[in-house]
């Protein structure tokens, strides 16, 4: 979105305003697409589950990975009125439950739905059998994830000596393996982290064939870098990697899956926010704004994410803080923004590429209402 159009909107919604633009998610979409042409796309609907960005999603054909009932029930409300022949085929063919732990609950409500699941554990495969004998099952795998933005590997995946003989388990248990899976981690930075995760996957893949099981998915996961700042690796570079080792490591007959989330909408918004405090504090200026980390910017926190800041005014720069509006002293977005000097009470400041895990984990904290979001295009 241009400047000049951002305050014209301001004046008409106020702050704190998330503008979320949804020509920028298809051109996003149409993107991945056109560089991956192999993979099928299953939007990571963690990333920012507001309706309306799954609605444009769904428009442009893609699938979607979600985690939760809750998010499943937020895609299946543009099936429900197909018939039930297509709505089975949409469930089992465009949705995945990528979250490898699933309660009992959960289980027992999509079963009727026979939907696409994965595990990474023995006791995960009892639990399926018991609640969701239906599901397809993908088995996740434990991969490299060094310098990724947030890591995986810690909470997540099978290790790979481990895999053959829960593909095995599983099937004993009356349940389809259909294919393996693994996550790099977000904002993967490090390409050999993709080319060693196919690498273990391929040795497991052709194991499990050789001992008669008929897996047909490859699910890459996620973390494909986004152009947060210009040292960000180009996405097409990784495209022609990843092109280059499908080719070299799989036979041409699967089902290649990946789930970006951050990558569909991390550049599609931008936070307005508006200066309602300011002070020198040890000879620093700090201005305070209203929203924080409690709020749009807690991707600070549970993204690792590095916000940026822009001021509508010029002015002499200088290195400043941004804070938070709550009355906790851990609401502090950045201590070293380079601002104008001269920003006043009541002006606006701006911050681009807030698309994911920003206000997919916002809070109600103080009681302050998080940013208003608006749509455009």
């Amino acid at each position: 979105m241009m400047i000049q159009d951002m305050l014209p909107l301001v004046r008409k919604h106020g702050t704190p305003l998330f503008i979320l633009d949804h020509k920028k998610i298809r051109e996003n979409y149409r993107a991945f697409k056109k560089n991956l042409p192999r993979v099928q796309c299953y939007y990571a609907v963690k990333a920012n589950s507001n309706q309306e960005i799954i609605k444009t999603l769904f428009n442009e054909g893609a699938s979607f990975d979600v985690a939760s009932y809750n998010e499943f029930m937020q895609v299946y409300e543009y099936v429900k009125n197909f018939n039930k022949k297509e709505k089975e085929h949409y469930v089992w063919d465009k949705i995945i439950f990528s979250n490898t732990i699933k309660d009992r609950d959960t289980l027992k409500k999509i079963r009727r739905y026979r939907p696409l699941v994965t595990f990474d554990n023995y006791d995960e495969i009892k639990k399926i059998r018991d609640y969701c004998d239906t599901a397809g099952l993908v088995l996740r795998l434990k991969v490299p994830d060094i310098g990724s933005q947030v890591e995986m590997s810690s909470k997540f995946g099978a290790e790979p000596g481990e895999a053959l003989g829960l593909i095995s388990r599983a099937a004993d248990m009356g349940l389809e393996v259909e294919g393996l899976s693994f996550h790099v981690g977000s904002q993967c930075v490090n390409f050999d982290n993709y080319t060693a995760a196919l690498e273990i996957t391929s040795e497991i893949f052709h194991g499990a064939r050789k001992k008669g099981h008929g897996l047909n998915i490859i699910d890459i996961g996620g973390g494909f870098p986004v152009p947060y700042d210009a040292q960000a690796p180009r996405f097409d570079r990784l495209a022609r990697v990843l092109n280059t080792e499908f080719t070299r490591l799989f036979p041409e007959d699967i089902e290649i899956l990946a789930e970006p989330g951050r990558f569909m909408v991390a550049t599609a918004a931008t936070l307005v926010t508006e200066i309602i405090g300011k002070a020198r504090r040890d000879g620093k200026l700090f201005y305070h704004i209203n929203d924080g980390v409690y709020h749009t910017f807690s991707g600070v926190v549970y993204d690792h994410w590095i916000p940026n800041f822009a001021a509508f005014k010029r002015g002499n720069g200088e290195v400043c803080a941004v804070v938070g509006p709550t009355c906790d002293s851990f609401d502090k977005i950045s201590l070293s923004v380079h601002l104008p000097g001269n920003l006043e009470i009541g002006d606006y400041l701006y911050t681009t590429n807030i698309g994911a895990y920003s206000t997919a984990s916002t809070t109600r904290f103080n009681g302050f209402d998080g940013a208003k979001i608006i749509h455009v295009k």
